[in-house]
């Protein structure tokens, strides 16, 4: 096998087509440099340069040669600087999770927040419900993660990102929108209602409950995602408790009303990560969305 020196040798003769010349850009005599030629075309054994008293030619194996041996000096210098940059996390791969409703709030700053910090740092996006991120993260498919509470706190280690309030989305016109007062449980006592799905979105399914006495017999859709209840109540459908940041979907028809006895600051977004992570680049972002002690 040849080796770099070898390589760095033949480029030099390569480009200046004179071994005199090539021996003085690389700071050596002409008879060492002849012999790494010639022990670089036996290990290849191929012909690369045709030479007399008068000049110095590259064959076509030689000019096939050039172009791949430039490629291979070129990773061989950069090797090193890659190998730093990826232990102090300036470098690398994040397997990212996130929950389609963080899309309409955080994931957009955090992803342009990395990409100028860290240009370095490549982002793997996997859109994931909460269940899904901690079994990526325990199965090491993941590095962080965008999720809802509740999680094992003995395995992850977590920080809060965002939080925001819930809102009632009701299409414009409604009634409801005309009170011009928080809304009430009594109000929504016969309003026809859109509700989060209690297996694909638990999260939201939960809150609602636990916040508000829902009237079961008044569901009449019961769907997953953010977008689709905003959707459906643009369509006259009903109404749904969404989290405020639904506002940025910028639907038309849709008005965003103030629950009432609903605490502000309800809906919360953490970003989870596994305790035994040794991604360097997991670091340097936490370290970027402001984790103490990542």
């Amino acid at each position: 096998m040849f080796t770099l020196d070898q390589a760095r040798s033949f480029i030099a003769v390569a480009e200046e087509l004179h071994f005199g010349r090539a021996a003085l850009r690389l700071n050596m005599t002409q008879p060492p440099l002849s012999r790494q030629i010639q022990k670089l075309e036996r290990e290849v054994r191929v012909d690369l340069l045709e030479r007399d008293k008068r000049k110095v030619v590259l064959t076509a194996g030689g000019r096939a040669f050039l172009e791949e041996a430039r490629k291979l000096v070129a990773a061989a210098d950069r090797a090193p600087n890659t190998a730093r940059r990826m232990a102090e996390g300036s470098a690398g791969i994040i397997r990212l999770g996130f929950t389609a409703a963080s899309g309409y709030s955080l994931l957009g700053p955090i992803l342009r927040e990395i990409a100028e910090a860290l240009p370095g740092v490549d982002v793997e996006l996997q859109e994931l419900v909460t269940s899904e991120q901690v079994q990526a993260l325990s199965h090491g498919d993941l590095d962080l993660g965008l999720a809802r509470p509740p999680f094992d706190t003995d395995r992850f280690q977590s920080h809060l990102l965002f939080s925001e309030d819930l809102r009632l989305a009701v299409p414009s016109g409604h009634p409801l929108d005309a009170l011009r007062r928080p809304v009430t449980a009594a109000d929504l006592r016969d309003t026809p209602l859109i509700m989060h799905s209690p297996t694909k979105a638990r999260y939201f399914y939960d809150l609602a409950v636990r916040l508000m006495p829902i009237e079961h017999h008044n569901v009449v859709h019961t769907v997953s995602q953010i977008l689709t209840m905003v959707a459906l109540v643009a369509a006259g459908r009903g109404v749904a408790i969404v989290p405020e940041s639904a506002r940025t979907l910028h639907l038309e028809g849709v008005s965003y009303l103030q629950l009432e006895g609903v605490a502000s600051d309800a809906v919360q977004l953490h970003a989870i990560w596994n305790r035994e992570s040794t991604n360097p680049a997991l670091a340097r972002v936490l370290d970027l969305l402001g984790v103490s002690g990542a």
